[in-house]
């Protein structure tokens, strides 16, 4: 006889299953036809499902919509972890978040189109946007590298904000780029931007003592 916890969990699972199918679908429907022509019939037929079954497991389309964003920003954000975790340094945490972002774009294009549509175009009843740009992409952990480097003299002063909104915009601009361009080598671009901002951020009067005291003991 099975258990009441077993069967619990039986149908918890099923449940997230399915949930994970509605989501997917929901991707692969804005990323093909747009914010605006993605309606729960369109997700419904993508997952080969009832409209009745998408809204058992969700309110209304707004939602459904909203978990797509957080579950593809909880996604990236535990992509990145182990890229950042491995390194020491701030300016070794910068590069390795740029190249993980543009590895995890390469990886996870329909993912990011469809965040990038529902950003845009979501808005709640008081027309204002759901989301704020930053929401939609792991910018703490950005800000926290910069502040750390700025803090520990590696980096020149600047605005933290300022900056990370830059590097954002350097980023995502790849995605534009690549839909553009398909043949786009996204790893070399993730290498130029690694470059640029490398050199945006270097403290040059820190890296001049150094060379200095270098001198001197030769």
């Amino acid at each position: 006889m099975r258990s009441k916890n077993g069967a619990a969990g039986r149908v918890s699972f099923i449940q997230a299953a399915r949930r994970r199918q509605i989501i997917a679908a929901a991707i692969s429907t804005v990323t093909a036809v747009g914010y605006g022509q993605a309606s729960l019939a369109r997700i419904a037929d993508e997952a080969q499902i009832s409209k009745s079954v998408i809204s058992y497991h969700f309110a209304n389309k707004d939602a459904l919509l909203e978990q797509v964003v957080h579950q593809v920003v909880d996604d990236w954000s535990r992509y990145l972890r182990p890229f950042l975790d491995a390194e020491t340094t701030a300016g070794g945490r910068l590069a390795a978040y740029i190249r993980s972002r543009l590895a995890y774009m390469r990886d996870n294009h329909s993912q990011l189109v469809a965040v990038a549509e529902i950003v845009v175009n979501h808005r709640g009843p008081d027309g204002k946007p759901v989301f704020a740009e930053q929401d939609a992409m792991p910018v703490a952990e950005l800000l926290a590298i910069l502040r750390e480097g700025r803090r520990a003299g590696k980096f020149r002063e600047f605005d933290p904000v300022v900056l990370a909104m830059t590097i954002t915009q350097g980023i995502d601009g790849a995605l534009t780029y690549w839909a553009e361009h398909p043949g786009t080598d996204l790893t070399a671009y993730g290498e130029e931007l690694v470059t640029l901002f490398r050199l945006a951020t270097q403290n040059t009067a820190t890296q001049n003592t150094a060379t200095q005291k270098k001198e001197r003991r030769t």
